[in-house]
């Protein structure tokens, strides 16, 4: 092991224990069944890191959820690099959920029948959603079941050596890609890390469209 640190090398050691473990890669179109994994990802700040942890995913064969947002600050579905993802992200075999801002939660072609509401309240955040599965409603949100990433942290510590183990009968885990592509031993500087990519892109972005930056 390397270490339960946020990055890519062991994110793989997480999906090998999955495997090791005997585990299912599902999607939540049914009942949690036993030795389900549903892996979550909430895409709520960043594609590229999206792209790259479905790309890893991709080479072990595991299918995830993905939930992107239509009302992102920070990135737009509608343009070249969000069509891009939307397209890669299935071919890999992931399924495509909407992150959802509440209390709008409106479903279109491009999403499955699935939502997770970005930042919820617990007023709301296991309220059935007419139409749709919400994937923090029973019985996908349950004790014992569930894992997040949330602010790099593990409430109840990393889950590689249970996973491996088989120690849940079936698991929910929740994995925000971003936390996992930038670098930084801190959640603050794994965002300053992700804002440095993100200038790299942008200054790209900009000498493509005939901007002069004066080099």
């Amino acid at each position: 092991m390397t270490g339960c640190r946020f990055d890519l090398a062991h994110y793989r050691e997480l999906l090998e224990a999955a495997q090791a473990g005997g585990y299912e890669w599902a999607h939540f179109d049914h009942a949690p069944q036993l030795h389900d994994l549903f892996l979550r990802h909430d895409v709520d700040l960043s594609l590229e890191a999206a792209l790259e942890v479905g790309r890893v995913e991709h080479e072990f064969g595991a299918r995830a959820t993905y939930f992107l947002m239509t009302e992102s600050v920070f990135y737009n579905l509608d343009s070249h690099a969000g069509l891009l993802a939307q397209r890669q992200l299935r071919q890999w075999g992931h399924a495509v959920g909407l992150h959802a801002v509440y209390p709008r939660a409106e479903l279109d072609g491009r999403f499955d029948n699935v939502i997770a509401w970005h930042n919820p309240d617990p007023g709301y955040m296991s309220e059935p959603i007419v139409g749709a599965v919400n994937v923090m409603e029973p019985p996908y949100f349950t004790p014992g079941h569930y894992r997040s990433d949330s602010n790099a942290h593990w409430r109840e510590g990393c889950p590689h050596d249970e996973l491996r183990a088989c120690a849940f009968e079936w698991l929910q885990l929740l994995v925000h890609p971003e936390i996992w592509v930038y670098d930084g031993e801190t959640m603050g500087e794994t965002m300053r890390a992700m804002l440095d990519a993100k200038r790299e892109e942008w200054l790209d972005h900009l000498r493509a469209d005939r901007i002069e930056l004066g080099e």
